[in-house]
């Protein structure tokens, strides 16, 4: 029975945010709306799931959270950085800088998740991923000091992360 319900339910979580969006965007509630958000919530993960990966390991949702919040943050001040240098440092005097960033992270979905953070991360952009999959090469709009902004990179954001996926 379980292998049932995984096939029919492979992502419960995403079945039951995309009934929750159906829902959210119609002018209004009704159980037939919310009957059909379920059905496409059923429907939609069972169609796709052969495309997902399989889920990672030792994933903890509490450090995730935690670490989101961190990112969060980090956006806002990195926005406010960004800005001050577009406004007062002339391009002449830009420091742009391609870094490597070795990885100790190795679960695909932790590296994407790294990655993404990185150019979310305004003043920063993943631009490659080695070929065996053990460094991100990383470009950075201004710094004085490349080295600093890898060991950043690692300590605030892969050391979270590798505890996210042990």
């Amino acid at each position: 029975m379980t292998g049932f319900l995984h096939r029919l339910f492979p992502h419960p979580l995403l079945t039951l945010l995309l009934a929750l969006v159906w829902v959210l965007l119609q002018n209004e509630v009704t159980a037939g709306m919310v009957v059909f958000g379920l059905i496409l919530g059923v429907i939609i993960p069972a169609m796709t799931a052969v495309w997902w990966p399989d889920r990672p390991s030792g994933f903890r949702l509490g450090k995730m959270m935690s670490y989101s919040v961190i990112v969060i943050w980090d956006i806002i001040v990195a926005n406010i950085q960004v800005a001050w240098i577009v406004l007062t440092v002339p391009n002449s005097k830009l420091k742009p800088a391609w870094i490597v960033v070795p990885l100790e992270l190795t679960q695909p979905e932790a590296i994407t998740v790294l990655a993404g953070t990185i150019t979310l991360t305004p003043g920063t952009v993943s631009s490659d991923l080695s070929t065996e999959g053990r460094s991100l090469l990383v470009h950075v709009l201004h710094t004085d000091d490349p080295d600093a902004v890898r060991d950043e990179i690692k300590t605030r954001y892969e050391r979270r992360l590798l505890e996210v996926f042990s």
